[in-house]
This record gives C-alpha cells, sequence and structure tokens, in this order.
C-alpha cells in the first residue's frame, strides 16, 4: 500500500487527488483557484466533507504549502513521509516521449524545450513538480504527458501538407491532447467488454469545454483531431477549431491585429462563446437555442456537425470501429447533444436507445440493440490514469 498524489498544475490552479494505492481508494481531493492573484480559494473535499478557504496565494509553491498542510490538518496523513509518489501531467512531451517518465534533469530539460509548443501549460506543469519536489523531497516524481497516447499515429496522421522542413526543422506537426483521457477509455472499454487492449477499435470523444475525437486502432491512437496545439479540430467552448488557414492573415491586415491578437481571438473569443455571443457553456447554449435564440441554435449545430463529420471520417480511415465513446463535461451530461451526433450517424447503421440514453455523469451504453455499433457514456478519470503511472513508476523504483 502507498499513498500517491496526482496533480494538474495550470498557469492560475493547482488540481489534486489523493489516493490509497493498489486500491485507488480516493483520500481526498481539491482545488487551489487564482494562484498569483488577490483572494485565492482553496478547496479540499475529505470524507465528502468540503473545506474552503480564502487568501492570497502568491505563487506555486505556497500553494503546495497549503495543499500538504491541509492534508495534515484533515488527517489525509501523519507525515509528508507517508506520500510516498506524485504524477504530474503535463500538456505537452513533443516527440520525446510515448509513456510516463520518472522526473529527472533531462526529462525537466525536454519539457522545456517543448515550451514553445505549450507556452502556458508546461512551465506551469514544472512550477508544480519544483514544489512538490522541494516539500516532499523523498516522494517518487513522475511526468505523466498528455500527448504521449498519441505518438502511435503513423506519419500521414501526423504529418501537415506544408513544406517538409518545417517538420524536420521546428517540429511544426499534429501531436495531439487529452491522450490520458483517449488512453484511460481505451483501457476501461477493453475492461467491461472483455477484449484484449489491441482488439479495441474505437472512436473516443472526449467533449467538454476543451474537446477531442480519437480514432483508436489496435488499442492505439490513430489519429486524433487536435493538432500543434489544442486549438485544432472540433468548435469548443471559446477556440475556434478547424478554419481556414488565410482566416489570420486576412484578420491581422483588415484589422491590424497582431499574430498574438488573433491566437487571443481564436482561443478564447471563438467557438460556442463567439458564434453565439453568450456563452462558452454549453448548457447556457442548450437553454438559449432552447428559447429560440438562433445564434445560439447555431453555435450548436455546427458544434454536433463536427463531431459527425470528424467520428463519420474516422470510421471511414480506420475502416470500420466497434464502439462509440462519450466523455467530458459535454459527453458525460448533455443528453440533447448526444442524441443529435448518434441520428447524425444514422447513415453508418447506428442508433440510439433513447431510455438509456436519458442519463447524466453515469457508465452506461446508450445503443439500441440494433445499432451497427454500440455507442458507451463511460465518465473519463484522468487523475487515476496520473496516479497508476505515478505508483508504477514508484513500484520500479522499489524493485
Amino acid at each position: 500500500m502507498a499513498i500517491v498524489m496526482s496533480v494538474n498544475a495550470g498557469s492560475s490552479s493547482l488540481k489534486f487527488q489523493v489516493y490509497e494505492m493498489p486500491e485507488e481508494k480516493v483520500l481526498a481531493k481539491g482545488l487551489v483557484e487564482r494562484i498569483g492573484l488577490n483572494d485565492g480559494v482553496f478547496t479540499i473535499t475529505v470524507d465528502g466533507q468540503k473545506y474552503t478557504t480564502t487568501q492570497d496565494i502568491p505563487n506555486h509553491e505556497v500553494a503546495v504549502k497549503l495543499l500538504v498542510d491541509a492534508l495534515i490538518e484533515h488527517h489525509v496523513v501523519n507525515d509528508l513521509s507517508e506520500i510516498k509518489a506524485v504524477g504530474h501531467r503535463i500538456v505537452h512531451g513533443g516527440e520525446f516521449y510515448s509513456d510516463s517518465v520518472e522526473a529527472s534533469d533531462d526529462a525537466v530539460e525536454k519539457v522545456e524545450e517543448c515550451v514553445p509548443l505549450a507556452p502556458l501549460h508546461n512551465p506551469a506543469g514544472l512550477v508544480g513538480y519544483t514544489s512538490f519536489k522541494k516539500l516532499l523531497p523523498e516522494a517518487s516524481q513522475t511526468f505523466v504527458f498528455d500527448t504521449a497516447f498519441h505518438q502511435t499515429m503513423p506519419a500521414e496522421n501526423f504529418i501537415y501538407p506544408i513544406p517538409y522542413e518545417y517538420y524536420e526543422n521546428d517540429k511544426i506537426r499534429r501531436y495531439g491532447f487529452h491522450g490520458t483521457s483517449h488512453k484511460y477509455l481505451t483501457e476501461r472499454f477493453a475492461e467491461i467488454t472483455g477484449k484484449k487492449p489491441e482488439e479495441v477499435n474505437i472512436i473516443t470523444c472526449h467533449l467538454g469545454n476543451g474537446g477531442s475525437i480519437t480514432a483508436v486502432k489496435g488499442g492505439k491512437s490513430f489519429k486524433t483531431s487536435m493538432g500543434l496545439t489544442p486549438l485544432a479540430g472540433i468548435e469548443m467552448g471559446t477556440r475556434s477549431g478547424d478554419i481556414d488557414p488565410a482566416i489570420p492573415g486576412v484578420l491581422m491586415e483588415r484589422h491590424n491585429l497582431s499574430a498574438k491578437e488573433v491566437d487571443n481571438i481564436l482561443n478564447k473569443q471563438s467557438g460556442l462563446l463567439g458564434v453565439s455571443g453568450i456563452s462558452s457553456d454549453s448548457r447556457d447554449i442548450e437553454k438559449a437555442a432552447e428559447e429560440g435564440n438562433e445564434r445560439a441554435k447555431l453555435a450548436k449545430k455546427i458544434f454536433d456537425d463536427r463531431v459527425i463529420e470528424t467520428v463519420g471520417g474516422y470510421y471511414a480511415l480506420m475502416g470500420g470501429a466497434d464502439a462509440i465513446v462519450f466523455a467530458g463535461g459535454i459527453g458525460e451530461n448533455a443528453i440533447d447533444t448526444r442524441k443529435e451526433i448518434i441520428n447524425g450517424l444514422a447513415a453508418l447503421g447506428v442508433k440510439l436507445d433513447e431510455e438509456a440514453n436519458n442519463c447524466r455523469g453515469k457508465e452506461v451504453k446508450i445503443s439500441a440493440p440494433e445499432s451497427s455499433m454500440e455507442v458507451y457514456v463511460l465518465p473519463t478519470d484522468e487523475e487515476v490514469m496520473i496516479a497508476r503511472d505515478a505508483y508504477a513508476n514508484l513500484e520500479k523504483h522499489q524493485a
């Protein structure tokens, strides 16, 4: 038995979960928000009881200290030495890593090399790592990469049709993200259907404020919708997804905008928010659409259609698939959105069991018996995947 932490550090946040491994029993979980801003918020949940405090949290080091002190205060651990391993979510591992690795000087160097590919996320991940390393010097530390699962894609699915030297010299290629989630969904599907991982041919739809779709062939990532950055693919909460690549140039010329300003528009002002003019939250869009708001209806239709065309395209590219899996905030909870997407795939012979679909946040099969493909809702669990990899690394260490 070992106590293991799963950590996801953002630029101004720190999400964590504490497990007893290998049982995967959750001992505590929480979130530190508004790091570096006034009135930071720290929330920890232990035994179903939520505790929230508000105070200035100037940096990640203070956030980590707050967190580990709370673990002792709420008797999750009696001493910090009981925490044997920490797994850190690192967004971008470039072409360096196809699996999780033990944190080392070399690994830190490679994560730093990937900073230009994930300028907001990778530095935050490293700051989280150094803060934990300082307070838990004896604990094993592991980097778990969002991009790792997608390193199995064949070249034709990750090379962009631009001059090849930009891939050779600048590593401009499709990397894909949400890999930890897509890997979890693949493993969980294999588990509940009794298949071996290499027998799994599914299309996983991680749909939330950020969304990506992955074709999983033989248990491995074959193609995924996000690209060099998490901006590519389907329409998202505030991200445009795929657009005509000439649009940024046109906007820069006509409105005298910098590349950074256009990047900000496409990442933070587009998607559901940009089209609807209302909100980036799909629940707000759904409500407004039901009330007859035409732009909300349009934003929702674009979202549904992008998912349909991506799933349909991947189905053809893979030579067929056994199942479609929904996950993420929208995938797990938006009953109507799942219905629209499955109905839109009727040409492939997919059929919905409407009664089974009438649920939120549950692990359930929602396809009708006569459906050509099975359809599942599988709530994703990136935190447990991070903890599993951290625990495996600890075991390796102790062997």
